[in-house]
This record gives structure tokens, C-alpha cells and sequence, in this order.
């Protein structure tokens, strides 16, 4: 614990670091993050947690459930949001509670708009300072308290008095508030039966409001009472209360003891939930007149308060960003982040920081290779779970080693982790494959966006779709079904082009599937080859990052 001026104080709970992949996770992007905040949590303070951007795929949730691996979390977008920010932890009031009782809370909190809520922590309506103001400025109703139903124990509190007989729960329901500084005489002319009178210590005026069946006597200057006033007043059923203020000053505080609920805002409360985003919020807060606004939990709970300064101090998500560097990839809302760090294999794209930030990218085939690496180079011990996803990332992003990515890395790396794992690497390969090209119980989109990136070169956006199988007749299978449903996944993402690689693992061959105006004579001119049916063969071709995707981009640029 930490100490400060006021006593001990809780020491801040470390912020939370998200280890996330692109938003079409395949093995390399899941298993990374896993491996990746694993080693962060060996060698650094903080909590590291895994994350997906997407769904993960067949293939890859063969090699989490083969080595008992939960699937990460998912998120789907990572702009600031309401609990990024500080949120003040302002006590509320109930509604029963006095209009002082809010006074003496905002005073004791230094704020100005403080929550009613109920015993079950709902939020009921808002009081402001202004409200209570109102109520004590520019209300001349002598019966105000009455039709607000004011508590006698309210009445007692506000002025800081003491019950000397009566029904200290009971309420004010009928009748006026009036002072009794006439003599007994003229008092009788205007005080009527149920009313509340205000007086001192005159004997005789305490008597004649008993015998007018006053509903409740204030006595004020803390004057004594007598015994056979009591007494009347308790075969009256009259409530006796005494307070140290003079009748000045009684008669101007006793407004305040009215209840909350006949002053506080109760209509088109503006509240925010905790998960709400910052760009929203402040686009509400930017139109309303309101200071404070306040904030409820998923379950629709109060749990504090917010103003537009509080959106000064937001705290952003903080990222570590693997296997990609391309905005158009990245997870929603990754401008709002603070991206701490980028492990990535593949070539620079367009992703911008607010910061320098750690920036690890080499040319190998698949990012659990660097980050092999990283755990050599760090002296931490790589366990035989970690290992097996780490081997199964390598061997699908190369391709069990065909792929032109593969580098004499990824193959050393990928040999030492079976080994640490236990595996057979042919077999494992092979049985992942098999899983992955599992389609019949896929829809055309699931399978489109199980490895699916959208590039930018200008004013040029297009998007490429991978789905690698054993067999030639699983790729036919797989083109009967999205082939029709290109244009709409097309238009769905606002792309002019769209390329899908159907690549045959064991023949290391794609057939190029390609939709949108000039798509076909593109790929056309990139690969120097006619049409074969619906698509273009693509031999000895595997790779969207090192053998499609340069020549798509040296063809754009030469046009």
C-alpha cells in the first residue's frame, strides 16, 4: 500500500496490455499473440492478455484445441471508450433523503450535480445545485411543505433539532407553515387545524397551537419545554420538536428539509454506459447544457460521474500489434490506441503511431518464427504447449516449408519446437491441413474471411482471400460457393477488386478467382496467364505475401 497526507491508499491496478493479431486471424496471427504475451509476462511487470480481431479459423482451432489452448478474447473495435477515462466516484442520494442532506454532499464532494438512485443502486433522476437553489429562492407556497409529504425526521435533521413527542416517521400531509410570534389571540384568527407552526418559548402560544390541533410545533433558541406541553401535545398526537436556531433562522432552513424527489431532474436524463465510446460521448456532451452526466455498468447500475474535463485525461488501450502493420488489417478503432509495440514479417504498410515504438519486422516467413527468436535471445524457457503453437503457425504460414517465404529460419525454428512439443512435423502438417479444408459446414462468407486482407496503393483498394487445401476437388467445392456470393462481399467492404487464391498445398498451385471491374485483366497482365474455366492457374505460386500481392502492386504502379 501507498501512503499519502490522508492515510493509505490502494496502489493503481496496472493497465491492461492487448497482444492482438489482424482482423482475418489465421494460426500465425492466434498463435503469436498467445506465445507472444506469454513471453511479456515472463520478463516484463504488467498484465499481457492475448487477443483476436476476428473469427478464429478451422485449421486454427485444431492446433488450440490439440495443445488445451483457450481461444483468446475477441475485440472488435478499440477506440476509447467511457471506462478508459477517469470516472468520479460521486456518492448518490436518495430520493427520500432532505434537499440539505444533497446540499451537505455536494459541499463534503466539491461537485456541483450529485445522482439519486435507489436502494438497488438505479438511477432515479439528478440535483443540481441549481435545483436547490431554486427551491429555496423561488418558492412563497406556505403549504410547499405539506404537498411534498416532508418527513418530521427530516424537519428534526435540518434543523439539527431533537424529537421531544410525536411520530418521528410520520409526514407533514396537510396544512401550512406558519410562525407563531402573534399573541394567543390573534393566533387563533390564522391557525388552522393540521398546520406547522414555528414559534419560541412563550407558554402561552405553545398551548393555543395544541389546542388548534397543529399538526407539529418547531420551538426554537433551544428554549426548554415543559412537561405539561409535552404531555398536550402527546394527547394532541401534535409532534414536539426543539432546535438550537432562533425563529429567523428556523423558518428560512426549514424549506430545505423538503425530500430530493420533488426537485431533482427525472425526465430525458442524458447517463452513458461504460462501454460507450469517447467519440460519441463527446459529441452528446458537446450539444448538452449539463456539467455532469453519469455512467452505468452493463447491468444499468450508477457507478460515478463524468464531465467534459474528465475527456482530457482519457486513458488509451494500449496494443502490441503482431503479425500485421497495415491499418486496413488492423483491428477497429486501432487510431484511438497506443500501440506499444509491432512484431510483424511482412512488408511496411500504412499504419501510423502517436509514438517511437518497438518495431521488430524481418523478412522470414511467419511471424512465430521472430518470435522464437525473441524467447532464445531473452534466455526464457519455451514450453511444450507454447511450442506446439509456435510450430503450427510456422508450418501453416510456410506451408509445411513450401511456400517461397519459407526461409532457412522458419525450418530450423519449426524443427526445435516439435521437437520441444512432442510432434511429428509431417503429420501434425498434415492433420492441421486436413482440418482446415473442412468447409461443408461453412458458409461462403465464413470461408471468404477465414484469411482475408484488404490492401491500399493510392487511390486503388482491393482485397485478397486465401484458402489452401489438400486436394484439387475441395478447392472445386469451395469455388461452387463463392463465386456467387463475390459481388456482395465486394460491395460489402467497399472494394473495387477482389481476389480469392485457391491454393492446392500438396501440388503447390493457386487457381486465381478473380471479381470486380478490371479484376480479370489485371491478374491477366501481373501473371501472364489465360483463364483456365472460372480461374487462373497459378503454378508453384503459394504465397499471397511474397508472390502475389508484389506483382498485383508492380502492375498497378506501371499502370
Amino acid at each position: 500500500m501507498l501512503k499519502n497526507k490522508k492515510g493509505i491508499m490502494p496502489i493503481e491496478k496496472p493497465r491492461e496490455v492487448w497482444v492482438v493479431g489482424h482482423r482475418s486471424p489465421d494460426t500465425d496471427s492466434i498463435c503469436a499473440a498467445i506465445a507472444y504475451a506469454d513471453l511479456k509476462r515472463q520478463t516484463e511487470e504488467g498484465i499481457f492478455l492475448p487477443k483476436r480481431a476476428g473469427e478464429i479459423n478451422l485449421e486454427t482451432k485444431y492446433v488450440l484445441d490439440t495443445f488445451g489452448v483457450e481461444e483468446p478474447a475477441l475485440i472488435t473495435d478499440v477506440s476509447t471508450q467511457v471506462m478508459d477515462i477517469e470516472i468520479r466516484p460521486t456518492r448518490p442520494v436518495s430520493k427520500k433523503e432532505s434537499l440539505k442532506r444533497a446540499w451537505e454532499l455536494m459541499k463534503e464532494q466539491n461537485v456541483v450535480t450529485i445522482p439519486v438512485t435507489d436502494s438497488k443502486n438505479n438511477l432515479k433522476g439528478l440535483i443540481t445545485t441549481g435545483d436547490i437553489a431554486t427551491s429555496y429562492m423561488d418558492i412563497y407556497d406556505s403549504e410547499m411543505l405539506s404537498k411534498t409529504d416532508t418527513r418530521y425526521k427530516a424537519i428534526c435533521e435540518t434543523l439539527e433539532g431533537e424529537f421531544l413527542c410525536g411520530d418521528e416517521d410520520g409526514c407533514f400531509k396537510t396544512g401550512k407553515v406558519m410562525v407563531g410570534s402573534a399573541s394567543p389571540e390573534i393566533m387563533e384568527e390564522f391557525l388552522n387545524e393540521n398546520d406547522l407552526a414555528i414559534m419560541g418559548a412563550r407558554y402561552e402560544a405553545q398551548l393555543c397551537a395544541i389546542e388548534s390541533n397543529a399538526s407539529a410545533i418547531v420551538i426554537t433558541g433551544g428554549s426548554k419545554v415543559s412537561k405539561t406541553i409535552i404531555k398536550l401535545a402527546q394527547e394532541h398526537g401534535c409532534v414536539l420538536i426543539t432546535t438550537p436556531y432562533d425563529t429567523f433562522t428556523a423558518t428560512r432552513l426549514i424549506n430545505q428539509s423538503m425530500a430530493v424527489k420533488y426537485f431533482m431532474r427525472k425526465k430525458n436524463l442524458i447517463s452513458f454506459g461504460i462501454e460507450e465510446h469517447i467519440d460519441a460521448v463527446r459529441d452528446v456532451m458537446s450539444k448538452e447544457r449539463h456539467r455532469d452526466f453519469p455512467v452505468l455498468d452493463d447491468d444499468g447500475k450508477y457507478i460515478g460521474m463524468i464531465s467534459r474535463r474528465n475527456l482530457l485525461n482519457m486513458r488509451r488501450k494500449q496494443m502490441i500489434l503482431v503479425d500485421h502493420n497495415e491499418k486496413a488489417q488492423a483491428v477497429e478503432g486501432i487510431d484511438s490506441a497506443e500501440i506499444l509495440e509491432i512484431i510483424d514479417h511482412h512488408r511496411l504498410g500504412s499504419l501510423e503511431t502517436l509514438a517511437p515504438v518497438f518495431f521488430r519486422n524481418q523478412p522470414v516467413g511467419c511471424t512465430a518464427t521472430i518470435i522464437y527468436q525473441m524467447y532464445q535471445e531473452q534466455g526464457v524457457e519455451i514450453t511444450p504447449q507454447i511450442a506446439g503453437l509456435l510450430c503450427s503457425a510456422i508450418l501453416s504460414d510456410t506451408l509445411m516449408f513450401r511456400s517461397p517465404t519459407c526461409t532457412p529460419m522458419d525450418k530450423d525454428a519449426a524443427e526445435r519446437l516439435a521437437e520441444i512439443a512432442g510432434i511429428e512435423v509431417e503429420a501434425h502438417a498434415k492433420a492441421m491441413f486436413r482440418a482446415g479444408s473442412d468447409f461443408n459446414h461453412k458458409t461462403a462468407d465464413e470461408i471468404f474471411h477465414q484469411d482475408f486482407k484488404i490492401f491500399d496503393m493510392e487511390d486503388e483498394k482491393f482485397g485478397v482471400s486465401q484458402i489452401s487445401a489438400m486436394t484439387r476437388v475441395e478447392l472445386e467445392e469451395v469455388l461452387k460457393k463463392l463465386q456467387p456470393e463475390l459481388d456482395t462481399i465486394r460491395n460489402a467492404h467497399q472494394i473495387g477488386k477482389v481476389f480469392v487464391m485457391l491454393t492446392n498445398i500438396m501440388e503447390e498451385t493457386t487457381y486465381l478467382l478473380c471479381q470486380g471491374p478490371g479484376a480479370e485483366e489485371l491478374a491477366e497482365r501481373a501473371f501472364d496467364v489465360e483463364k483456365d474455366g472460372k480461374v487462373y492457374p497459378l503454378k508453384g505460386i503459394v504465397s499471397r505475401k511474397k508472390q502475389l500481392i508484389p506483382k498485383i502492386l508492380v502492375t498497378l504502379q506501371q499502370e
